[in-house]
């Protein structure tokens, strides 16, 4: 198996020839108009920072473009485990995936990243009177338009093909499986932690998982 691992760039663009026309062309260097109204119709992020990928969602608009070489990504109280932000005080070079329901294409962003808590930043950032506990500041390097093969491939905005109930357990119970804890009492415990954050937000409690 070793023998096969692929160890240089020479060897892997042996595989993949180096890339030309619009794959590379399409690459910009800041924010034009087509990026700033995909931002703001998206509810939805992959923030990619060192060793890991994290969600991050909201209703649509609620990443700021403060300009066009600057984003600002409001980071509110969760679990606290606070990976992300961790990686970014180590390595601040991140990549972003927004996405749009229904839209093929993403948008990828890559960029530097800081935190702040300035409250000039933070307070038009509020939900319901609450700011967040901190923001993701963005400097963009690149932005580009990601084709649409791997979502059309995977059908992923056909209702049709959302997965049928039953297939997964209550996520609070797959929770408990994971930490070989009492079921009912982690399905609980799971669904009264979702409902008092949204609530704590002023949001409609849907009942989360299956």
């Amino acid at each position: 198996m070793a023998t096969h691992d692929i160890k240089t760039v020479d060897e892997l663009r042996e595989i993949y020839p180096a890339p030309k026309g619009p794959p590379v062309e399409k690459t910009i260097h800041s924010l034009d108009n087509h990026c700033r109204n995909f931002i703001a119709h998206s509810p939805l992020l992959l923030l990619g920072t060192e060793g890991d990928v994290s969600p991050r969602g909201d209703d649509p608009g609620f990443v700021q473009v403060a300009d066009d070489n600057t984003l600002i990504i409001p980071d509110r109280k969760g679990n606290s485990r606070v990976d992300s932000l961790e990686n970014i005080l180590s390595n601040p070079t991140i990549g972003i995936l927004f996405l749009v329901p229904g839209m093929d294409v993403t948008l990828r962003i890559r960029g530097e990243a800081s935190l702040t808590q300035d409250p000039e930043i933070l307070e038009p950032l509020a939900l319901n009177g609450k700011s967040p506990a901190s923001a993701i500041v963005v400097t963009v390097k690149e932005a580009f338009l990601h084709c649409g093969k791997a979502l059309i491939r995977s059908d992923i905005w056909n209702p049709e093909v959302q997965v049928a109930d039953g297939v997964f357990p209550p996520t609070g119970q797959m929770y408990a499986d994971h930490m070989g804890t009492n079921r009912n009492k982690m399905e609980k415990r799971y669904d009264e932690h979702i409902a008092e954050d949204l609530e704590e937000e002023g949001r409609i409690v849907r009942r989360p998982g299956r």
